[in-house]
């Protein structure tokens, strides 16, 4: 290691491991958990599955799969579409956004936007929420960034909100559109008009997005800090202690919230006080997102390492070497864990042990979401559709 990188690594702050309980502060089910859908009726609406961010669907769809059609995006997608009533809605990092058919692929709208598109979108009443972002890395010459609100059929703009530079997935909830910015707001939009319900301050970037539980909204920023709002007026309940820089997305569950660090660690905080319950460091940058799923937390680390820990305790209950940098989130398909590194490399995993069951040669980022029939593959600049065999599910 350079010796100017050596010294930036020892120098910065660095997660310290600290052991859990699930006695303190422990919910031994997920709040609300819905049930088992069927192939025919399950939607993926929003970044991380649902309103807790916890990207896990109970589905049984496994390997081997069969490809249906691969959607050229021509620009690298960093996030993952949503999906519903079989259309795919895919958002480009140069700021195109597309509404394909699930079944063929075809394109029946596309916008260009004009700005950066580093989010996932969120489908709600009829309508499709997405975020962009003002940036050169896309060559836009728009500075700041919007919210936009499309007729989830047509591609109609219903409306659209000007707010600061944003990468935070709108999170839907309660007529309200969430999202957060890098000048440090926390923006609540009325879903139907996009007018301004409330406006938080945190004191530093938020480049994550807002997930929701137990009455509440969480979110983690730069300045090192996770909060809780109050949904209604956006009203700080609890905010924790400084643990780095927070570009990882909050997951919620068992009582908890889960997030990763730029100080190398993972955490579990109390959904309902902010009390750090456990940490458990990794060898390097913590930019994924947590899924949660059958008492675990899995999430990749700029290590190269996949870990499985224990929502209870944070105990590493596996490991895996995935051989490169993984800075996206994960997501539990039924009994599989699916994950991408900047080796452009899709693995997925038995989540239970950690052992490989396939893995593809294309992806970067966030990987996979399904509408119940197909798995849709997020390549590093490719959409696939894949389907199982027949006799598989």
């Amino acid at each position: 290691m350079p010796l100017a990188l050596l010294a930036r690594h020892l120098l910065r702050p660095h997660a310290h491991t600290v052991l859990g309980s699930t006695t303190t502060e422990f919910v031994p089910t997920r709040p609300a958990p819905a049930p088992t859908p069927t192939r025919s009726t399950i939607a993926w609406p929003t970044y991380g599955f649902d309103a807790a961010r916890a990207r896990n669907v109970p589905l049984d769809l496994r390997p081997p799969f069969r490809q249906r059609w691969v959607f050229h995006g021509r620009a690298l997608l960093e996030f993952p579409p949503v999906v519903a009533a079989g259309v795919v809605y895919l958002p480009t990092f140069d700021g195109r956004f597309y509404a394909l058919s699930a079944e063929t692929g075809r394109v029946l709208w596309m916008h260009r936007i004009g700005r950066c598109g580093w989010a996932s979108p969120a489908l709600f009443a009829g309508l499709v929420y997405v975020t962009f972002i003002g940036s050169s890395e896309c060559h836009s010459r728009r500075p700041g960034g919007e919210v936009d609100a499309f007729d989830a059929s047509s591609g109609r703009l219903r409306w659209r909100r000007q707010i600061g530079p944003t990468e935070s997935s709108p999170l839907v909830v309660d007529g309200q559109v969430i999202v957060g910015d890098w000048n440090g707001r926390v923006w609540s939009l009325a879903a139907r008009t996009g007018r301004t319900v409330w406006q938080t301050t945190t004191g530093s970037a938020v480049k994550g997005s807002v997930a929701s539980g137990y009455g509440r909204l969480f979110i983690g920023n730069y300045g090192g800090k996770v909060f809780a709002l109050a949904p209604r007026t956006g009203r700080i309940l609890w905010t924790t202690g400084t643990h780095g820089a927070f570009y990882s997305s909050p997951a919620v569950a068992y009582g908890r919230v889960f997030i990763g660090s730029l100080d190398d660690g993972v955490y579990a905080f109390g959904a309902t006080t902010g009390h750090l319950l456990w940490s458990r460091p990794t060898g390097s940058y913590v930019y994924a997102s947590p899924a949660v799923a059958d008492g675990d937390v899995l999430v990749g680390s700029y290590d190269h390492e996949f870990y499985a820990l224990d929502a209870g305790t944070g105990a590493m209950r596996w490991r895996f070497d995935a051989g490169d940098r993984i800075s996206g989130a994960a997501s539990v398909i039924g009994k599989l864990v699916y994950f991408s590194t900047f080796g452009e490399r899709t693995f997925a995993l038995d989540a239970r042990t950690g052992k490989r069951v396939v893995a593809w040669n294309d992806g970067k980022y966030s990987p996979a979401v399904t509408d119940g029939t197909r798995l849709f593959l997020v390549g590093e600049g490719r959409l696939y559709a894949l389907t199982a065999r027949a006799g598989r599910r």
